[in-house]
């Protein structure tokens, strides 16, 4: 029965070679040299962790027997990829088999590792599956899931990032996860700035969002931390156009409304309120503007001067009864 390695696809490296030491001429030293020092270090966790299947069977699997991973990486499952991915199985069969491992609740099942997608196509078009099928542990599982998509290209940035979030969520070691999706320590911890906050339900109500990049969710995430600006996207997702829009749309969407609550707004003081009064001859005119904590009172006559003075001279007397009235309605 045929063989294969079916990790070849994932990495060919030895690390008995330098493949991803810096070419000749690049200048490896301080702050490169301690990237190109941790970039070498994750390949040589990554090959110590390789499954070697070289020999093993390749089996055919009724799909419906087959359960997803443990811990999911995609945040979408119905896109063009995957219509051309049925056509061509349909077309041609299943070019590479999967890796499954036995169910570790369930004897009679099995869980993907890797080929979540060909499992779908195979159950989409009633046909069993090639897979082979090896014990491994959890973190090989999640090691041998990882590199097998970063070997492929087809995950988003915040769908590897929640993909990490889960997997420290459930228990594993940033080593792990880093080996897992092929990063240094400095960018696993921006994949975790934006995933741990950001709830997972906005992420999922956003989608995979395949030409938004790292600095934008970053962006993304710095707004939605604060706790005033979350409210203001309810009515946002809850819009009867939100959920047809695509995913990038529904991120520029949320993330424009964030900049706007986030935006300090000057207060909106009160109008004060304006009035006009006149004696029973019209000879003058009184504008009376109330602002709450002042009072101001405009003659506009030609007598308004001497009116005014008359007034101000009887300011003491008509401030005395205006003290009387306010004991009497006391």
């Amino acid at each position: 029965m045929a063989r294969r390695d079916i990790f070849r696809a994932i990495k060919e490296a030895d690390t008995s070679q330098s493949d991803r030491a810096a070419a000749p001429g690049y200048a490896s030293r301080g702050a490169s040299k301690n990237m190109l020092a941790s970039i070498n270090e994750l390949a040589a966790k990554a090959a110590q962790a390789e499954l070697s299947i070289d020999g093993e069977v390749i089996q055919e699997l009724d799909p419906e027997h087959i359960d997803d991973s443990f811990v999911s990486d995609r945040l979408t499952q119905d896109d063009a990829a995957f219509d051309e991915l049925v056509n061509g199985i349909r077309e041609r069969g299943q070019d590479t088999p999967i890796l499954v491992r036995p169910h570790p609740n369930d004897k009679e099942r099995y869980q993907t590792v890797f080929g979540h997608r060909r499992v779908r196509a195979a159950r989409q078009l009633g046909r069993k599956v090639k897979a082979v099928v090896r014990s491994v542990s959890d973190e090989e599982h999640v090691i041998a899931q990882g590199q097998e998509n970063s070997a492929r290209e087809n995950l988003t940035f915040i769908e590897r990032a929640l993909f990490a979030q889960r997997l420290i969520g459930r228990g594993h070691d940033r080593g792990t996860v880093q080996t897992a999706l092929s990063v240094d320590a400095p960018m696993l911890t921006r994949m975790l700035s934006v995933s741990g906050r950001v709830e997972e339900e906005v992420l999922l109500l956003i989608g995979p969002a395949k030409s938004i990049g790292r600095d934008r969710w970053l962006e993304f995430a710095q707004l939605y931390e604060k706790l005033s600006n979350r409210s203001a996207i309810a009515s946002v997702v809850q819009a009867a156009d939100f959920a047809t829009a695509t995913s990038e749309a529904r991120f520029e969407r949320l993330l424009n409304e964030l900049k706007t609550v986030d935006k300090p707004r000057r207060a909106s003081a009160d109008k004060p309120a304006k009035s006009k009064w006149q004696p029973a001859d019209k000879a003058l005119t009184a504008e009376l503007v109330d602002a709450g904590k002042a009072f101001s009172v405009a003659f506009k006559s030609k007598d308004s001067a001497r009116f005014g003075r008359f007034l101000a001279e009887r300011l003491d007397a008509l401030y005395g009864e205006f003290l009387k009235q306010e004991k009497t309605q006391v």
